[in-house]
């Protein structure tokens, strides 16, 4: 419906339309994804003081127009944004990644807060930790993942209910795992994790990425969690990794 709401928005991607204007593709907190008209943005000096960058956090100030899904961005004040990281052409990329994630993925209201919350951690992660796991961007759509409501079932076997403590088998297409009893006797998406594997893909499940472990890991352990990941992404979100973009499948 039409009418005016303001809102904080953190700032997934940006273009320009026409001369003067300006749209933001945003994570609103309360909202989810939203596109945002910023007309006469690229020329304003009092409106937007020249916030509208990519990974801001802005406060905004919407005007719903007609059938109540065009967004005119009336107002925006700068809330928070990085100080540092775009001069890290590396990290920039890994927030790329991770944000397109985030937009191609697509974000309800209902799961809005804790995504908002997510993204913001990410910037801030990004920016002030030393050193970052190189399966960094896969444990942030892992995250994103739980956060959609589609975390996989890693806790206790998907068919005795037993405790898992140690190595597991990870069901891909049923988004479960199974302990050593429980193993079926073929499984044609399935990836074997170590006790260890399985429990950092815990951590970050219920961790922000700040408290994400930053140390590596033995390759074979790396190649196992990484698998059961992307094969996870694929298979529930309908989401694949190819020639530098996000495509459903």
């Amino acid at each position: 419906m039409p009418g005016e709401w303001a809102d904080r928005g953190f700032v997934l991607r940006t273009g320009r339309f026409r001369e003067r204007d300006i749209w933001l593709k945003t994570l609103c907190r309360t909202r989810g994804i939203a596109t945002l008209f910023a007309f006469g943005a690229s020329r304003s000096r009092r409106r937007f003081c020249g916030c509208l960058d990519v990974l801001n956090t802005l406060h905004c100030r919407i005007n719903t127009t007609g059938n109540g899904h065009f967004f005119n961005l009336q107002e925006a004040v700068l809330l928070a944004g990085p100080q540092r990281l775009r001069r890290n052409w590396q990290r920039m990329g890994l927030a790329a990644n991770c944000l397109r994630f985030v937009e191609t993925l697509g974000v309800p209201p209902e799961n809005a807060t804790e995504a908002f919350e997510l993204v913001e951690d990410l910037r801030y992660t990004l920016e002030n930790a030393p050193h970052l796991s190189p399966l960094f961007p896969l444990f942030f759509r892992l995250r994103m993942a739980g956060a959609s409501g589609l975390a996989p079932g890693l806790q206790i076997c998907g068919r005795c209910g037993a405790s898992l403590d140690g190595e597991a088998l990870f069901l891909v297409d049923e988004g479960q795992t199974r302990c050593p009893r429980c193993r079926p006797a073929y499984a044609a998406y399935a990836t074997e994790l170590s006790g260890a594997g399985l429990s950092l893909l815990r951590h970050v499940l219920r961790a922000a990425p700040s408290a994400w472990p930053c140390h590596d890991m033995p390759l074979p352990e790396r190649r196992a969690c990484a698998k059961a990941i992307d094969g996870f992404v694929q298979y529930h979100l309908g989401l694949a990794f190819e020639e530098g973009r996000f495509r459903r499948i």
